[in-house]
């Protein structure tokens, strides 16, 4: 009997370790292939979206550009498969994707039930409503019976029901899995309301056949912290995709661009010569080469360059920084120190 408990104990521990070891060693999975598989959304303007030629554009494909310029010093290593809000939870577990860099919002139950990991937040968004302007409709609060275009398996459905429970107002939710089917609905009078995070209906907006006769409507009803995600059990692959995140918002910081990493490698600063690699440490840490951020910062930029080119004011998305605009300038983009 004393036998058959050890036993039983060896066995217990030994599932315990095989489990932990089914989701770890992605890092050496992601070399193995020579790419990062990574989900994103396949038709978000300004943060996931190939163009014309099949390019990949967007924030958060930017986002995942500096995690395959961190690991392989080459940008373009990084593959891309359009999932849907329902598809995208599931392929992360699946190990169908070793990340997912895809507008989604960090919460407990993802965080735990999933057993799903959300690394910095590379967006600060909310939720909001957009409405045509013949609606006549100025405030949320007089969405009384209104149709509302929704996506499934997301916040947003969750945060939309949750807003008309508590206003005691009636409404009819359409839901449409595809992000491009649900614009289209939209766009073609199927529903008197889209809903989504605010950054996404000004992407909607952007591409609408008449973009003038839509508008936001003032309210935000949520919080939409919106990160990469990893799996749970690997630690060093979500060092490795928390940091670049961190990389990004840390360069902008530091006033290291695109164009001038070059001569910022002749820094006097500790800090940026930690940062960049001159002085060593940073990279193996990580497990990658010295140079990861350099690479991160020369071949995509910092975080204040993808904003810009991506969603900026100049674009035509045309968003301001707000609550992603550095901490030092009143926004919330701060990233832990690099030492």
């Amino acid at each position: 009997m004393k036998f058959c408990k050890v036993c039983v104990a060896v066995a217990l521990a030994f599932l315990m370790v095989t489990a932990g070891m089914a989701v770890a060693g992605t890092l050496d999975d992601v070399k193995a292939k020579g790419f990062v598989q990574v989900g994103v959304n396949g038709g978000v303007f300004g943060f996931s979206m190939p163009d014309e030629k099949g390019v990949w554009n967007g924030l958060d494909v930017d986002t995942a550009r500096a995690i395959a310029a961190a690991v392989f010093g080459d940008a373009n290593k990084a593959k891309y498969i359009p999932l849907t809000a329902v598809q995208r939870l599931p392929a992360l577990q699946s190990k169908e994707i070793d990340v997912l860099c895809r507008n989604t919002t960090q919460t407990l139950t993802r965080e735990t039930t999933n057993g799903l990991n959300f690394v910095h937040v590379n967006y600060y968004d909310g939720q909001g409503f957009l409405v045509p302007k013949k609606l006549g409709v100025k405030s949320a609060n007089e969405l009384e019976g209104a149709t509302v275009c929704v996506l499934p398996g997301t916040t947003t459905e969750m945060n939309a029901a949750d807003f008309f429970r508590n206003k005691m107002m009636k409404w009819k939710p359409v839901v449409i899995e595809q992000t491009a089917e649900l614009s289209k609905a939209f766009f073609a009078g199927r529903c008197d309301v889209l809903t989504s995070d605010a950054s996404q209906l000004a992407a909607h907006r952007s591409v609408a056949p008449n973009p003038d006769d839509y508008v936001l409507l003032p309210e935000i009803i949520s919080k939409e912290p919106l990160a990469p995600v990893v799996r749970h059990g690997d630690d060093q692959w979500y060092d490795i995709v928390n940091w670049t995140v961190m990389a990004l918002i840390q360069a902008e910081e530091f006033g290291i661009t695109s164009k001038n990493v070059d001569k910022m490698l002749k820094s006097t600063d500790p800090q940026i010569q930690r940062f960049l690699g001159v002085t060593p440490g940073m990279g193996k840490a990580l497990g990658l080469d010295e140079k990861w951020a350099y690479n991160i910062v020369k071949q995509v930029g910092n975080y204040g360059e993808i904003f810009e080119r991506n969603v900026g004011v100049n674009t035509k998305l045309g968003l301001q920084r707000g609550l992603n605009a550095l901490w030092l300038k009143g926004g919330l983009m701060y990233a832990a120190p690099f030492r």
